[in-house]
């Protein structure tokens, strides 16, 4: 998606396909704005999929005494999790007691804290637990005899950064990936915006200019944009994927003995996810990878809680972000604020810059972003976000509603009786990709032979044409790591294969266009 357009008018750029830009751009499309979000490379390709995949409030923070974003957090998981209850699930977090840790009351104190910061609609309380009986405790080692439970939630980062784009979309707006804005000249009344892509460029009259370029957010301020402000610390997080460690559905939040909070979460049925490190970072921000001295550090940690040992050998896959963080007087990476800042400029035509934040307070961050920009371009459309499902969400119908969260499984077996010739894997991942947009993907279809041909095993050719057509995806790595994590799955050569049917794809299209009249 992107046509090859050489002039848009509109009433607000966002330069910047991460979740903050694609939230802001999904709540401005709604409330009757015309935008156009850019961004150079795929939607969520750098910072917003490298995430821990959690929604959750931030339990660490409260030894920082981040009480406010804690609270605002808190108050936006259940939120979200009603708004996309087919990429999002609750979960249960186990924290093993440690005796070298803070006392146990103490810790019971902190998680009461957090139990009562934000109204709970459906997720259940903390409890102490006793690991030696219970289900979580066996993948332990047998000195960790007590622990806390307690409740967040876990999402498919990419997928919520997909979906908000995708809504956006269909409210209006115009989404274009792989599309540099190079340059940008403010005027009194508007920003004009150069955009390259690999057809050429689009210019962009815009009213008012939304710097969401996470990471690069200092840098396109003040180079293209030419303004002041926007002082970011940017903190490298890696995280390392190992066959299962455990089989029951809890995950685990680990306290290493230099302070730092480390996840093990179930992946992928097969796997295990384990981060995230903070590192501040100075390098090149399109190359960013983990360092051995960080896969070393993981794989300890995990050995020091772990009966099954794992080390650098065990790795099957590994990935880092840098996050942007605003900048403030921590002396340490993890205990820099993961709060945001939206920083307003009217010199001119209006300029947002967006510095910092988070998954689970995007839509927040978007909706006070709109709140700003709407009046500052004379309209006053109300907030809306909080009441409306992403796209696929609308399991029990247009309004969020927590037996979407609670019922899924239901509305699975539901899937499956609507669709008995899918295999039931199969379903089950698309009902959990693509919620009621299952309709779309399967259209017409009533077999499997139907779907097209198997490009790899477990992939099609509906899936991946429904991913080219409405998801923006253009290659192998857009469709097996973003829009899915079947890369895990697939043998050595399936992105090959794939790199080769999306090749093949694209110039039958480019000849149906050189042929039509």
């Amino acid at each position: 998606m992107g046509d090859n357009l050489n002039r848009i008018e509109c009433d607000m750029l966002v330069v910047g396909g991460g979740i903050n830009g694609a939230a802001i751009a999904r709540d401005a499309a709604g409330r009757g704005l015309r935008v156009v979000l850019c961004e150079k490379d795929d939607l969520g390709q750098h910072t917003s999929s490298a995430s821990s995949k959690l929604i959750h409030g931030g339990l660490r923070y409260l030894e920082h005494y981040a009480f406010g974003l804690v609270r605002k957090a808190l108050a936006e998981r259940e939120v979200l999790l009603k708004s996309a209850p087919h990429i999002m699930r609750p979960l249960r977090f186990v924290m093993p007691h440690d005796s070298g840790q803070r006392p146990a009351w103490m810790i019971r104190a902190g998680l009461m804290l957090y139990d009562r910061l934000a109204p709970r609609e459906f997720l259940p309380g903390s409890e102490s637990v006793d690991l030696i009986g219970h289900a979580a405790g066996k993948p332990l080692k047998r000195r960790f005899a007590r622990g806390f439970v307690y409740s967040d939630g876990w999402v498919d980062d990419a997928r919520l950064v997909v979906l908000n784009a995708l809504d956006a979309s269909e409210r209006g707006a115009t989404i274009l990936t792989h599309t540099l804005c190079s340059a940008v000249e403010r005027h009194p009344g508007h920003w004009s915006a150069t955009l390259r892509h690999a057809l050429g460029q689009t210019r962009v009259n815009a009213r008012c200019l939304v710097n969401a370029a996470g990471p690069w957010a200092a840098r396109f301020l003040h180079g293209a944009a030419g303004a002041q402000g926007g002082a970011l610390r940017l903190i490298k997080g890696s995280h390392i994927v190992v066959p299962r460690l455990f089989e029951h559905p809890y995950a685990y939040i680990f306290q290493h003995p230099d302070g730092r909070i480390v996840f093990a979460i179930p992946y992928e049925g097969a796997f295990t996810l384990i981060g995230t490190t903070d590192v501040d970072y100075r390098g090149d921000l399109d190359k960013v990878a983990i360092s051995a001295d960080e896969t070393n550090y993981l794989c300890q940690l995990a050995n020091r809680y772990f009966v099954r040992q794992i080390g650098p050998g065990d790795v099957v896959w590994s990935y880092s972000g840098v996050r942007a963080l605003v900048e403030d007087a921590a002396s340490s990476a993890a205990a820099a604020t993961r709060d945001y800042r939206l920083e307003h400029d009217t010199h001119g035509a209006p300029l947002l810059s967006v510095l910092g934040g988070k998954l689970t307070t995007s839509r927040k961050l978007a909706e006070q972003a709109v709140d700003w920009i709407a009046p500052a371009l004379g309209r006053r459309a109300a907030a809306w976000t909080a009441q409306a499902c992403l796209p696929g969400g609308d399991l029990m119908g247009a309004q969020p509603a927590s037996r979407a969260v609670l019922e899924f499984d239901l509305w699975v077996k539901r899937q499956q009786a609507r669709y008995p010739w899918l295999p039931p894997a199969l379903l089950s991942r698309y009902a959990r990709a693509y919620g009621t947009l299952i309709e779309v993907l399967l259209a017409g279809r009533k077999s499997v032979a139907e779907l097209g041909e198997e490009i790899a095993p477990g992939l099609y050719a509906a899936e991946a044409e429904y991913l080219c057509r409405h998801e923006w995806a253009a290659s192998a790595e857009d469709i097996l790591w973003r829009r899915s994590k079947l890369g895990l799955h697939l043998p050595p050569g399936a992105a090959r294969q794939l790199d080769a049917w999306l090749d093949a794809r694209h110039r039958a299209q480019a000849g149906e266009g050189a042929d039509a009249p």
